[in-house]
């Protein structure tokens, strides 16, 4: 509630935000079974240190489009190479007020099981997550953090691999397991 309260209020357009796309990949693992990817950022000063998150990042000059930055930067954060992703549909974009960026989600598959690589400057991690322990509504939660617009708010998440994802990036999963639960 307190979040879209502050989002009433605020003009984002006059904040003139920066762009960025994030990409959920699925593919087969190596026992066939389907996965998506996630990394856990690096510790540093800003505001989604040591988070959880997609692939992406900020669009770049050289980027012919939102599509294009979601699969360059997952291509450099993870390793996926962005020829053998294909896109599958858009997500809702997203306004991120402590980052001040607009995000364009991105989804896309891929045929193989990819070799991951971590982007050792930015990602301490990557996480493989399993689209049936995601569907599984056990993974839901609520979590009291301390946020850059609250102090001990109650927040909607989901527990993914023992790690608490939250914010920008639990709203889009949200809205990719509707979508999922709809046509699987």
């Amino acid at each position: 509630m307190l979040r879209l309260k502050e989002l009433e209020n605020l003009s984002i357009e006059n904040k003139k935000p920066n762009d960025a796309a994030v990409l959920a990949v699925f593919y087969p693992g190596l026992r066939k079974e389907t996965k998506f990817v996630l990394i856990l950022r690096k510790t540093y000063k800003g505001v989604h240190s040591n988070q959880v998150g997609f692939p992406g990042g900020r669009v770049e000059v050289e980027d012919e489009n939102l599509m294009h930055t979601a699969l360059r930067e997952t291509e450099e954060e993870v390793g996926i190479p962005r020829h053998e992703v294909e896109v599958v549909r858009e997500l809702s974009r997203l306004y991120i007020p402590p980052s001040n960026f607009w995000v364009y989600p991105f989804m896309g598959v891929m045929k193989r099981t990819p070799v991951l690589v971590p982007q050792e400057d930015e990602v301490e991690s990557v996480l493989e997550i399993e689209l049936k322990d995601f569907l599984c509504d056990s993974c839901l939660t609520t979590q009291t953090l301390s946020t850059s617009y609250a102090k001990e708010i109650e927040v909607p998440a989901f527990i993914l691999n023992g790690h608490v994802v939250w914010g920008a990036t639990a709203m889009m999963l949200s809205e990719m397991k509707d979508i999922l639960k709809q046509v699987l």
